[in-house]
């Protein structure tokens, strides 16, 4: 047998640590037994995919070298490897299921699903679907269908006993049949969800391991019994502990930068990330620190992983990449990285522009540009607030971290459009707006035009100095309290519209 691993990022938003995380661990296990790692684009969500995302994602992950033996970019046997080209597939599987009684349609209005959920609630029960259509007659089915009435297909689930199955990391685990519920499987576009297409792809392109995160543990007796029901054999299942917050809650990009982006465009060089992420979950055999990745596959052993919530430090990171700098790189090197990073003509170029009508002496661009260059800049709430009242600039900062969530272009013109919206939304004028957020991007209240040097510092830099400023604001007793902010969010979304989280 080959063994074959995947990694499948939905391409939604920005490349997360976690995927390079995952993506780390089954490349390692694969290269280990001479096997082949495969990258899938899990793009049913139609409504957030986007392709700049997955363009993001398959260069962040390259930036790290975790590379893929087959994938969108470079083919394979068994493609195509985007869901939404998959589509007929599916659909072929859905049909089988409901041959063999294993799925169901559903004609239930979202209406009618929130009545339910909520009178659950209101009894304390847990919230699942009550399968109202499962015994719907062959007649009333048609009828429906041919009404056009919209449904989805649902998973038809046992009432009875219990799921037991093996984990490479756990061993037995054992859940009950009552706990899991009727999950849909195909939506009312036709497209399938991630249970569905999760399995019907992994058998195709024949993947013999499903290493993933431990938050689809519950899930996996869903997915056995959509192999059962297809009359295939599943593969190995081993769940991995997910990457944690100092505080130990699940990481998030909330309280720490989880783009791998970030740590790209803040001067981490990728060997050092590779390393840091590997040391989350694996410990080589003589206990060495530093570590590429080769030499982890070389010793991987998956049964060797800790099961223990591995914390995510960037103070951590740094020192590791401090170390990678001085010990694992020649000065020329180092010099060459730098160049890489920001140090090019291509960078400076774009600054050049903005600061140009404040130079008098060439010895002025790298102070003007220094905010441009920095992970987070140096200022004082006193800076931040000046004269405004410290709650309002609060306000004001998480309004634009929400704002800036939703984003799905990144340049001056959506930038400037972004706070003159804020300016209107919150009846201000755009100059009682601004100042905060000059002293949160840049570290001075007067500095490079705004909105231009957002574009350069980008998304990922962007928010992270805006969750620093609310940090400070918070350390100084003036920022906003978990009242507050529950406050603040039910206005925003009256007032903006819903969040993207």
């Amino acid at each position: 047998m080959t063994v074959r691993t995947r990694i499948a990022p939905s391409p939604t938003g920005a490349p997360h640590v976690g995927t390079a995380y995952m993506a780390l661990f089954n490349l390692a296990f694969a290269r280990k037994h001479q096997g082949q790692m495969i990258l899938r684009i899990e793009d049913t969500d139609q409504s957030r995919s986007t392709k700049e995302s997955e363009d993001a994602i398959l260069s962040s992950l390259k930036w790290l070298g975790l590379d893929w033996d087959e994938g969108p970019d470079c083919g394979g046997e068994f493609g195509p490897y985007r869901q939404s080209e998959r589509l007929e597939i599916y659909k072929e599987a859905i049909q089988k299921l409901v041959d063999a009684g294993y799925a169901y349609p559903c004609f239930c209005t979202a209406e009618r699903l929130n009545e339910v959920r909520k009178k659950q609630i209101e009894n304390k029960q847990t919230p699942r679907y009550d399968g109202h259509c499962l015994n719907l007659s062959k007649e009333e089915i048609e009828q429906k269908m041919q009404a056009g009435e919209p449904f989805v297909y649902r998973l038809k689930i046992p009432t009875e006993g219990s799921c037991v199955f093996e984990d490479e990391l756990r061993g037995e685990v054992s859940i009950d049949w009552s706990q899991i519920d009727h999950q849909i499987i195909q939506k009312t576009d036709g497209f399938p969800t991630y249970h569905l297409a999760s399995i019907v792809d992994d058998h195709h392109m024949k993947i013999t391991h499903v290493i993933r995160g431990e938050e689809w543990i519950n899930s996996t007796p869903k997915h056995i019994l959509l192999y059962e029901g297809l009359g295939w054999a599943p593969p190995s299942f081993a769940h991995l502990p997910l990457l944690r917050n100092p505080d130990k809650s699940k990481l998030s990009k909330r309280k720490n930068p989880t783009s791998i982006d970030y740590y790209k465009d803040a001067g981490f060089i990728p060997e050092a990330v590779v390393n840091y992420l590997g040391m989350m979950g694996y410990t080589l055999p003589d206990q060495r620190e530093i570590f590429d990745l080769e030499e982890m596959s070389e010793s991987f052993d998956i049964k060797r992983m800790s099961l223990g919530g591995p914390i995510f430090d960037i103070a951590k990171l740094k020192w590791l990449n401090g170390r990678y700098l001085r010990e694992k790189l020649e000065p020329k090197d180092v010099l060459n990285r730098l160049i890489e990073w920001k140090a090019n003509p291509e960078f400076l170029g774009k600054i050049l522009p903005l600061a140009l009508q404040r130079l008098e002496t060439l010895s002025d661009f790298f102070p003007l540009a220094q905010f441009l260059l920095d992970d987070i800049p140096n200022y004082t709430t006193d800076q931040l607030v000046g004269k405004q009242e410290a709650l309002e600039v609060a306000k004001l900062l998480k309004i634009a971290e929400w704002e800036m969530e939703k984003m799905l272009n990144w340049d001056r013109n959506y930038l400037s459009q972004l706070f003159q919206k804020i300016a209107e939304v919150e009846e201000l004028k755009l100059k009682q707006v601004l100042p905060a957020f000059f002293v949160a991007f840049s570290g001075n209240s007067i500095s490079l035009p705004l909105f231009d040097s957002l574009a350069l510092l980008g998304p990922d830099l962007a928010r992270t100095r805006l969750r620093t400023a609310l940090e400070k604001l918070s350390a100084a007793g003036s920022g906003l309290s978990k009242k507050g902010l529950k406050k603040l969010e039910k206005e925003y979304m009256q007032k903006y519209g819903n969040r993207i989280d």
